[in-house]
C-alpha cells in the first residue's frame, strides 16, 4: 500500500525528493546531522508493508529480463519507540535517516515529510493510542545486481509499526549482565545501515552467555553495545566514549548527554574509555531507543561496583521513564 506525501492518498509513487549531501563526516570527526534539504524532482516510493521487493505483487519482471534483481545494497533504518501513541524523538530519528541515506548517496523525502508520513500511518493502526515501535527502512530501489548500481534508481521506503515490548522490570531493578569483544565492523558505524552480520553474531553470543548486551572493544578502547551506548559513572561524572565514526551516536545517548545529565547536575565527559577503567568502574549503564537506561552490574564475570544498581544510575533511569511518559501495559 503506498500513499502520497502531500496528500496523503493512495500512490504508485511520489514525487518530492532531496539532493546535496554535505562533507563527510568519517575518520573520527564528529558527524552532523543536519537536515538534507527537500528539492529536486526524484521519486521515491514509499510503502506501508513490505511486499516483493518494493514492487506491485502483480507487475511481472520482464521475462526477456535475465538478470538478478535485487534491492540495491543495505538500507538504512530507523527504530522510534510510540508511548501511548505519542512519538518520543521522532524527528531526531527522522533526521538521521534523511543524514544515514544521504552517506550513501541515496536522496529521501526531508524529516518534516518523513514525520508526517510516520504520524499518519501510525494513525491508521491498531497502534494508535498504545505503546508501539515503528520501523522505518530506505532502499536505494530496485535494479539488476550491480556493484555499480544505476544513476536515478527511485529510493523505497518502507514503514511497520508492531508492539513495542519492553524489557522486564527485573532488568532496570536489578541490572543485567554484558560481555565485551573485539569490534569487528567497519570504520563507518555513524551510519545506521541494515548491514549487521558483526553486531547480530555479538547480540548472540551474549544471549549463550547468559548476558543481555555485547560491549565492544578496539584497540583496547570500548566503543558501543551491538545495539546500544555505553556510560560509566564516577562520582558525579557520566562518562561516555565520544560520537566518533566508530559508534552509532544513539539518540536515547544524546537525550542522556544534553537533557537529563544537566537538569539532574550530573557532569559530562565524553571521552575514550579504556578496558580497564570499565572493568573498574562503580556505575555501568547502557542506552537505546527500546533499551531505555539499562543498568549493567556484571562485566564478563566481574561484578560491578557492589552488584546493585547505582544511585545516579536510578536518577537517570527514573528521569528517562518521566520524559517518556512510560506506563507499562499501555
Amino acid at each position: 500500500m503506498s500513499r502520497c506525501c502531500d496528500q496523503l492518498v493512495h500512490s504508485a509513487a511520489l514525487g518530492h525528493c532531496m539532493a546535496g549531501h554535505g562533507n563527510d563526516p568519517q575518520r573520527g570527526l564528529r558527524p552532523s546531522f543536519d537536515e538534507v534539504p527537500c528539492v529536486g524532482d526524484r521519486r521515491y516510493h514509499v510503502e506501508a508493508s513490505v511486499n516483493d521487493h518494493g514492487r506491485d505483487v502483480a507487475d511481472p519482471v520482464d521475462a526477456a529480463q535475465k538478470e538478478i534483481i535485487v534491492l540495491e545494497e543495505a538500507p538504512v533504518y530507523e527504530v522510534v519507540a510510540f508511548y501511548q501513541g505519542e512519538p518520543f524523538t521522532l524527528k531526531e530519528h527522522m533526521e538521521r535517516l534523511v543524514f544515514s541515506a544521504s552517506e550513501i548517496d541515496i536522496e529521501i523525502p526531508s524529516a518534516d515529510i518523513l514525520i508526517k508520513e510516520a504520524k499518519n500511518y501510525l494513525a491508521e493502526t491498531n497502534f494508535a493510542n498504545n505503546n508501539a515501535k515503528l520501523y522505518v527502512q530506505v532502499s536505494r530501489g530496485v535494479a539488476p545486481r550491480t556493484h555499480a548500481y544505476p544513476d536515478e534508481m527511485e529510493p523505497i521506503i518502507i514503514m511497520q509499526v508492531g508492539p513495542l515490548n519492553p524489557n522486564p522490570e527485573k532488568y532496570f531493578k536489578e541490572g543485567v549482565k554484558i560481555i565485551t569483544l573485539p569490534d569487528e565492523r567497519w570504520s563507518r558505524c555513524y551510519i545506521k545501515s541494515i548491514a549487521l552480520l558483526p553486531n547480530i553474531l555479538a547480540k548472540k553470543k551474549a544471549k549463550k552467555a547468559g548476558a543481555y548486551e555485547a560491549v565492544m572493544t578496539r584497540d583496547g578502547f570500548i566503543t558501543e553495545g551491538s545495539s546500544s551506548n555505553l556510560f560509566i559513572v564516577e562520582g558525579n561524572t557520566i562518562i561516555t566514549p565520544p560520537a566518533t565514526n566508530y559508534i552509532l551516536n544513539g539518540i536515547t545517548r544524546q537525550k542522556v548527554i544534553n537533557r537529563l545529565a544537566p537538569e539532574l547536575e550530573y557532569d559530562v565527559k565524553e571521552e575514550s574509555i579504556p578496558y580497564y577503567t570499565l572493568l573498574n568502574a562503580d556505575q555501568v549503564f547502557l542506552t537505546g531507543t527500546t533499551t531505555e537506561i539499562m543498568p549493567v552490574v556484571q562485566i564478563n564475570d566481574k561484578v560491578v561496583g557492589n552488584g546493585n544498581v547505582g544511585t545516579e544510575t536510578k536518577e537517570i533511569f527514573e528521569a528517562f521513564r518521566e520524559l517518556t511518559g512510560f506506563v507499562r501495559g499501555k
